[in-house]
């Protein structure tokens, strides 16, 4: 991932013309002429569209392709039926694994993992697919084709769900297990932005002891980083739900302050005019019994001195450790990461036990044989959405041809809620 990063940053610098060369290309994909080796020539829109990733480096990488006929894309969970992230031909009459759907996919998501994706720092993604791979979790379409053994789904469904990678893409095959109806009310767009986002939150409120069953805990206050984020605007909704307060929203702009009081927070700290940690202890003077820290570096030592007796530092990013904005990593972002690692703190397991401090991470893209376990985090998700407990961030779409802009976006730390991509 290094040297291709660099490798990507020194040609984009000085040498922009030799950017195509940097471009490999992957055997699914269609010829420049157009493939009619199966003898039957189709109509280009029926062939898969997809973002392709071919090595790591930077938004060079991001190429708007096309698959050759009857080619989709998969997660690395269907790795028995085929490798990711390219299936086989799948004609009409192919047979397809009984228990997944083949998904006319309208919109996916763009989440911060799929930048580091793209840098090649996504250890999921390097260890179970490699490159070419096509990023992406998020997902909301029509069904197009059910295997034999599904029976809650049928074709013309309107569903979302996620995907273990391979969302990036107009037709997708995944396991009916990860997809839910589309509830009333909500468009493609809006669907595609809950998944990964509402199952991160869920399932990082389940490891703080306030899910399924609420929080006995005597302090019942929770501070969470990048509130008015994706995860941040699932985390504060959901945290009112439960009964948890008072909830402190952490925002790095005063853009944001608004946006994370609509979502419920009872305090909001907008650590860009005032000092994060001296306002916190005046929201929760005694500390709090949940921290929700994607930040990393920066802000994982206080976090954790800040949770009271029996408190729960949990950990699902590591946001500050890396650059912002940077399309490429040039030596110098190397070098700044390196730092940055250096200076992680760690955690003594005998003052864990002596302060009743827990620390726990996570990483959902792990989770493939833990399908359960998700789906029913889902299932209580969905019944938020159809009772109107839960509301959609903020949808900032933009068109597939636009996927180099959302991750320059993303990148930016400026976004707020979720960036969606109409197929």
């Amino acid at each position: 991932a290094l040297w291709a990063n660099v490798l990507s940053w020194f040609v984009s610098a000085f040498v922009p013309s030799l950017l195509p060369r940097l471009l490999p290309a992957a055997c699914a994909e269609e010829d420049a002429t157009g493939d009619t080796s199966s003898g039957a020539t189709a109509a280009p829109d029926n062939r898969t569209r997809c973002i392709s990733i071919g090595r790591p480096g930077g938004s060079e990488q991001l190429r708007l392709v096309k698959l050759r006929q009857s080619v989709v894309t998969v997660g690395y969970n269907l790795a028995d039926f085929c490798k990711p992230p390219y299936s086989p031909s799948l004609n009409t009459n192919d047979v397809i694994p009984e228990d997944c759907v083949i998904l006319d996919n309208e919109a996916f998501s763009v989440n911060y993992a799929d930048v580091c994706i793209r840098w090649g720092l996504y250890e999921s993604a390097k260890r179970f697919v490699g490159y070419p791979i096509v990023p992406g979790f998020d997902v909301a379409g029509r069904v197009a084709k059910v295997g034999s053994n599904v029976t809650s789904l049928k074709p013309g469904d309107r569903v979302f769900g996620c995907t273990l990678f391979g969302a990036y893409s107009s037709r997708v095959l995944i396991p009916a297990l990860q997809l839910r109806p589309i509830p009333d009310g909500l468009s493609m767009a809006q669907a595609a932005a809950l998944p990964a986002v509402s199952l991160t939150a869920l399932h990082a409120l389940s490891l703080a002891g306030h899910f399924p069953e609420k929080s006995k805990y005597s302090n019942k206050a929770i501070l969470i980083h990048s509130a008015a984020g994706g995860v941040g605007s699932m985390l504060v909704q959901m945290s009112k739900i439960l009964g948890l307060g008072p909830v402190v929203g952490v925002v790095g702009s005063s853009a944001k302050v608004d946006e994370a009081k609509s979502l419920g927070c009872d305090v909001v700290i907008d650590k860009s005019t005032e000092d994060l940690w001296e306002a916190a202890e005046r929201a929760s003077p005694s500390g709090y019994t949940t921290i929700m820290d994607a930040n990393g570096v920066s802000t994982l030592q206080q976090s954790y001195d800040h949770l009271v007796a029996t408190g729960r530092l949990i950990i699902f990013g590591f946001h500050s450790n890396l650059p912002m904005g940077k399309a490429a990593l040039d030596p110098m972002q190397w070098v700044k990461m390196a730092s940055k690692a250096s200076k992680m703190p760690t955690f003594d397991p005998m003052d864990l036990v002596t302060s009743n401090k827990s620390v726990l991470g996570f990483n959902l893209s792990f989770f493939a044989d833990e399908a359960e376990i998700v789906s029913d985090l889902f299932d209580q998700i969905c019944a938020w959405l159809s009772f109107e407990k839960l509301r959609v961030p903020r949808v900032t779409e933009l068109e597939m041809e636009r996927i180099v802009e959302a991750h320059e976006l993303i990148q930016s730390g400026k976004s707020v809620g979720k960036i969606v991509i109409k197929v």
